[in-house]
């Protein structure tokens, strides 16, 4: 917006040149405002991805998290000694194994832009690093359902929401052979 004022050209020469310095001051500082806002915004929102509740945590994804990352960091950060999980979201990708008993293997299958209607998993360690086995079932836009053990999962658009229960006791997974899987081991009673 531009100010004139008729009774000396010099006037209007000032108030022009006046504009044209607050306008290359304002209009960059807004800009950066703005982008700091933005910044802090996002910044907040990947710091608090979870929260202690009175059983564990309550984990709430966005679009493109990783579920088998964030779980891990979860168990690492908080260090959980073991627990169970349940969740519910959206998938931008869920990948399912089958095992294979004769190769010793899981035989991958993808799926795009599904509903996960049930994930059910535990948190164990093995060789000092988290490890966690997700089983769940997954649907289309068809209302057609996929299920098994997950192997990769991606939030798509919406988030996904798990419930994590602690257990008091630290438990392990190690490789048992003959079908080289990586088995829950439980502490005997006494």
């Amino acid at each position: 917006m531009r100010l004139y004022f008729f009774n000396t050209d010099l006037k209007i020469i000032k108030l022009n040149y006046m504009y044209s310095k607050a306008k290359k001051i304002i209009i960059p500082m807004l800009i950066c405002f703005a982008v700091t806002m933005q910044a802090q915004q996002k910044e907040i929102g990947e710091k608090c991805r979870y929260t202690k509740t009175t059983s564990g945590y309550l984990m709430v994804l966005r679009e493109g998290d990783n579920v088998i990352s964030s779980v891990e960091n979860l168990a690492k950060e908080e260090k959980i000694p073991s627990a169970n999980f349940t969740g519910i979201g959206f998938a931008q990708e869920a990948t399912f194994g089958f095992y294979d008993f004769n190769e010793k293997k899981f035989n991958p299958k993808t799926f795009n832009k599904v509903e996960m209607g049930n994930l059910t998993g535990s948190i164990a360690w093995s060789e000092g690093k988290p490890s966690i086995h997700i089983h769940g079932v997954a649907t289309d836009e068809k209302f057609d359902a996929y299920g098994g053990h997950i192997l990769a999962l991606k939030v798509g658009t919406g988030s996904m929401e798990i419930y994590i229960t602690l257990n008091q006791e630290k438990l392990e997974r190690k490789i048992e052979q003959p079908l080289n899987a990586n088995v829950l081991q439980l502490p005997c009673l006494k």
